[in-house]
C-alpha cells in the first residue's frame, strides 16, 4: 500500500516523468535528517517524529486524487499555503496531538503545522486569525482516511519526555524552534535530492576544522614573517597568543576586550578555530553589526582560511561575488565560517518563516562571535540575553563578547534590581588588572573634553576649529547635522553618510584612506557610521558628545596605528543639537553623568561597566515589545504566540521606511535592464549597492516634487541626478532618526 501513496513528482528534462518520490521514502529521508539535526541538542527522537508525521496529510486519499488531478504531476502541487493548494500539515499536526497527547503532541503541532506556512500562534487572541494553530485544527473534521503505514510510522515513533526540564520563559518556545528549523531544513534537503539532484550534489565538501585551523596557523606565520616589530604589532602578537591559549577553556560565554587597534578580528577567528578544534564543533559564526564590516572582515578570513570556506550571509551580497555552493549555504548554514549581521542573526532566533528559521539548528554546536557587542539593541536586549544563555546552557553555544567598549551583560544587582544577563563571562585577556594593563600598553591619544557639558558650541565654532587642522575627522550623531557642518567647511572636504550609497560611501572611504596613507590634507565630517570597522588612521578626531562607547570607537580611528611620534588628540565637544530622541540622546546624557565631575582617560576600561549600566537603566525597557511574554507558554494550553512574536522582533523597523535607488555610478545602466527584464535576483543584488533609505515623511516629499519613479511594482527610483549630490548623496529634508543606523 505503501508503495503507491505519492510525495513529489517531478519531469524530466525530456518532458517525460521521472519516477514519483514516495511518500514513504520521503517520510523516511526527512526523519533521518531530522533526527541527525536534533541529535545535537540531545533531541533525536523528537526530530524524528517530527519528521515522520510533518507530511502525514499526504497520506489520505483526497491528496492523493488531488496531486494526479491537479497536474497529472503538478509540480507545484505539494506545497501549501498558495492559491488552490490542498492543505496537508495541520493533519500531521493533529494527529500528533491525539497519538502522543495534548502535552508532547503539542510540541511538535506547531513544527508540524508550520513547516510550509511558518510557526504560528496558537490562538487568534494576538490577531492571527486563520492562521493560529487552534482555528486550522478546528477545521479538520475526519482524520479516518489517514493510510494505515502512515499511522503506523507514527505510532512507533512516540518521543519520551523532553530532553531537560523547561524553566520559565524562552527555554520551550526555543527548543521548539530549533526542532522546527531541522524538520524544515531536514524536509528541504529530502525533497531537493528528489527535486534537484545536481543542486544537492553542490551542498557541502569543506574543509574540517582541523584543516582551516592549519590553513589560519601558515597565514599566520607568513603574516608575522612580513610585518614590522612595532609596539602594535608585538602586542597585537600578545593578544592573539592569549586567544589561543583561552580557546582550550571549558565551552561558555567568554568576552574579548581589547582596544580598538588591537587586532581582534584575526586573534577572535584564532580563538574560534582553537575552541572549535577542542571541543568537536561544527563552525564559527561571526555576527558583525554593519555590511561594510562584514565585507571587509570576511575578505581577511578568506585569506587565513581559503576564498571558499567563508560564507558571507547579508542583504547587499552581490551574486557575482558569489558561488553557487556558497548561495546555497546561506540557506541553511551548512559551511565552517559563516559571517553573517546581527539583524540576520538575532532576528532569525525569534522568527516564525520556514526560509529564516531554517538555519538555526546549525547554530548548535558553534562558535559565535558576536563583533561590536556594545551594539546589540537595548529595546530587545532581555529576550536577546536569555537566548544567548539557553544556547550556552543547552546547544553546546559559545560565545565571545568582541569589542573594545565591553557592555554590562553580566548578571547584577543595580540599584536594588535584578539585571538577568548573562552568567559566567570569562574574559579572554585575564582579570581585571590584565586588562587595564592591555589598554594602557595600546594608549595613543589623550581626550579633550568639554569645560562645560552644558555650554554648546555652534557650527561656525568647530568650523573654524576644524579648519585649523590638515587632517581631522568630525562624527557627528545624525545626518542633518553632519550636512550643516559639512555646508560651514573648505571645498574638498569629505562627507560621509546614510544619505550616500553604500558604492558611494565605499568610494569615498577609500580615497580618505589612500590621502592618509600619501599624508595629504584631508577633512572629513561623518555621521556614526564610521565608527566601527572602517580603518581611518587620523592625527586628530573631533566627536560631537555622544555615548561613550561611540566616542571611545570614535577615538579608535586616531592615531590607530600608533605611529605618531606623541599621542593623539580626541576633542569631545557638545554640539548645538542634541542627539536623536530614544537611545542616542539616553546615550549621551549617560555620559555627561559620568564624566562632568572626571577627567577621561581613554584606557581606563572600567569606566564602560558603569556606562552601560546606567544606559540600561535609562532605556524605557530592555524588552519594548513584549517578546518575553509572547513566546512564554501558558500552562493550560502552551499556547506560544510565535507568529505574532516575530512581527514585533524587528532590529530595522521598516515599517516607517522606504527604499529608493539612486543616479550613482554605474546604476543607470542596471536600472535599464531592470526596466527590459524585470526585476531578477542578480540584478537587484547589484542595485543593493546603489539604494538609500528614506522615511515616510521624505519619501512622500520627494513623489510631490516629482522626483521618483516606481520603475516595477514597489521598486522606486530617482528620476534625475540632480537630486543626488556626488559630495554628499541624496538632497531631502533631512529626519531626526537615522535609517541608515543599521544596515541589514
Amino acid at each position: 500500500m505503501n508503495n503507491e501513496f505519492i510525495a513529489h513528482v517531478k519531469k524530466n528534462i525530456d518532458g517525460s516523468w521521472a519516477r514519483p518520490q514516495l511518500l514513504s521514502e520521503h517520510l523516511e529521508g526527512t526523519a533521518r535528517l531530522a533526527e541527525a539535526y536534533t541529535s545535537k541538542f540531545h533531541s533525536g527522537e523528537w526530530g524524528k517524529a517530527a519528521g515522520l508525521a510533518h507530511d502525514a496529510g499526504k497520506g489520505r486519499l483526497a491528496w492523493q486524487n488531488y496531486i494526479l488531478r491537479k497536474s497529472g504531476y503538478d509540480e507545484e502541487a505539494h506545497l501549501e499555503g498558495k492559491p488552490g493548494k490542498m492543505p496537508h500539515a495541520v493533519h500531521g499536526a493533529i494527529l500528533a496531538e491525539e497519538l502522543y497527547g495534548k502535552g508532547l503532541g503539542r510540541l511538535l503541532a506547531y513544527c508540524i503545522a508550520g513547516h510550509h506556512a511558518g510557526l504560528p500562534d496558537w490562538s487568534s487572541a494576538e490577531g492571527a486569525g486563520q492562521s493560529a494553530l487552534e482555528f486550522q485544527q478546528n477545521q479538520v473534521k475526519d482524520l479516518n482516511d489517514i493510510a494505515s503505514f502512515v499511522l503506523e510510522y507514527l505510532k512507533l515513533s512516540r518521543p519520551g519526555q523532553p530532553p531537560w526540564k523547561f524553566a520559565d520563559g524562552l527555554d520551550l518556545s526555543l527548543w521548539i524552534r530549533m526542532i522546527f528549523s531541522s524538520l524544515v531544513d531536514a524536509d528541504f534537503l529530502d525533497t531537493e535530492s528528489y527535486m534537484d539532484e545536481e543542486k544537492s550534489q553542490n551542498r557541502g565538501g569543506y574543509c574540517s576544522i582541523p584543516e582551516l585551523l592549519e590553513r589560519y596557523n601558515q597565514f599566520i606565520k607568513r603574516l608575522d614573517e612580513t610585518s614590522e616589530d612595532t609596539p602594535v604589532n608585538i602586542v597585537r602578537r600578545q593578544i592573539r597568543a592569549k586567544c589561543v591559549q583561552m580557546a582550550q577553556e571549558p565551552q561558555g560565554i567568554f568576552s574579548l576586550s581589547v582596544p580598538t587597534g588591537g587586532g581582534k578580528t584575526l586573534s577572535s577567528l584564532a580563538f574560534g578555530l582553537e575552541h572549535a578544534k577542542k571541543h568537536h564543533l561544527d563552525r564559527i559564526i561571526y555576527v558583525i553589526p554593519y555590511t561594510s564590516i562584514i565585507e571587509q572582515n570576511a575578505d581577511v578570513f578568506r585569506s587565513a582560511v581559503g576564498e571558499d570556506q567563508v560564507v558571507e550571509h547579508h542583504s547587499s551580497l552581490d551574486d557575482d561575488g558569489s558561488t553557487p555552493k556558497s548561495r546555497l549555504a546561506t540557506e541553511n548554514w551548512d559551511a565552517p565560517i559563516i559571517v553573517t549581521t546581527s539583524v540576520q542573526f538575532f532576528e532569525s532566533l525569534f522568527a516564525a518563516k520556514p526560509s529564516r528559521c531554517r538555519k538555526l539548528h546549525n547554530i548548535a554546536n558553534s562558535v559565535v562571535i558576536l563583533d561590536e557587542a556594545q551594539l546589540v539593541p537595548v529595546d530587545y536586549l532581555a529576550p536577546i540575553l536569555e537566548t544567548m544563555q539557553l544556547l550556552v546552557e543547552h546547544y553546546h553555544v559559545s560565545f565571545v563578547i568582541s569589542t573594545a567598549t565591553q557592555p554590562a551583560f553580566g548578571k547584577r544587582m543595580v540599584d536594588g534590581r535584578l539585571f538577568k544577563g548573562l552568567e559566567n563571562i570569562r574574559e579572554i585577556m585575564g582579570n581585571n588588572e590584565a586588562v587595564q594593563s592591555l589598554y594602557d600598553s595600546l594608549k595613543r591619544i589623550q581626550v579633550q573634553l568639554p569645560s562645560d557639558f552644558h555650554a554648546a558650541s555652534n557650527w561656525e565654532e568647530i568650523a573654524n576649529e576644524l579648519t585649523q587642522y590638515e587632517q581631522v575627522l568630525c562624527v557627528v550623531s545624525d545626518r542633518k547635522s553632519c550636512r550643516e557642518l559639512h555646508r560651514l567647511m573648505p571645498e574638498g572636504t569629505f562627507h560621509l553618510s546614510a544619505l550616500m550609497c553604500g558604492q558611494h560611501r565605499s568610494e569615498v572611504i577609500a580615497k580618505i584612506k589612500q590621502k592618509l596613507k600619501n599624508k595629504e590634507p584631508v577633512r572629513v565630517i561623518s555621521t556614526q557610521l564610521v565608527e566601527a570597522g572602517v580603518d581611518f588612521d587620523f592625527p586628530v578626531v573631533y566627536r560631537a558628545l555622544a555615548g561613550l562607547d561611540s566616542i571611545a570607537q570614535a577615538a579608535g580611528r586616531c592615531n590607530r596605528e600608533g605611529k605618531l611620534d606623541g599621542l593623539g588628540k580626541v576633542i569631545v565637544f557638545v554640539p548645538p543639537k542634541s542627539p536623536p530622541s530614544g537611545i542616542l540622546r539616553k546615550a549621551a546624557e549617560a555620559t555627561r553623568n559620568i564624566l562632568m565631575d572626571r577627567q577621561y582617560d581613554p584606557s581606563d576600561n572600567s569606566l564602560f561597566e558603569k556606562y552601560f549600566e546606567e544606559l540600561y537603566w535609562k532605556a524605557n525597557s530592555l524588552d519594548s515589545k513584549d517578546i518575553l511574554a509572547l513566546l512564554s507558554p501558558d500552562r493550560q494550553e502552551c499556547g506560544i504566540s510565535f507568529r505574532t512574536a516575530a512581527q514585533k522582533f524587528r532590529i530595522v523597523d521598516d515599517s516607517n521606511q522606504k527604499t529608493i535607488i539612486v543616479r550613482y555610478g554605474e546604476s543607470d545602466e542596471l536600472l535599464a535592464i531592470l526596466k527590459s527584464k524585470g526585476p531578477e535576483r542578480w540584478l537587484m543584488r547589484k542595485l543593493q549597492r546603489y539604494t538609500v533609505n528614506v522615511y515616510n515623511n521624505e519619501f512622500d516629499l520627494l513623489q510631490r516634487q516629482g522626483l521618483l519613479e516606481e520603475i516595477q511594482p514597489n521598486i522606486h527610483v530617482l528620476t534625475t541626478k540632480t537630486a543626488y549630490s556626488e559630495e554628499a548623496g541624496l538632497l531631502v529634508g533631512e529626519t531626526e532618526n537615522d535609517p541608515g543606523k543599521f544596515i541589514i
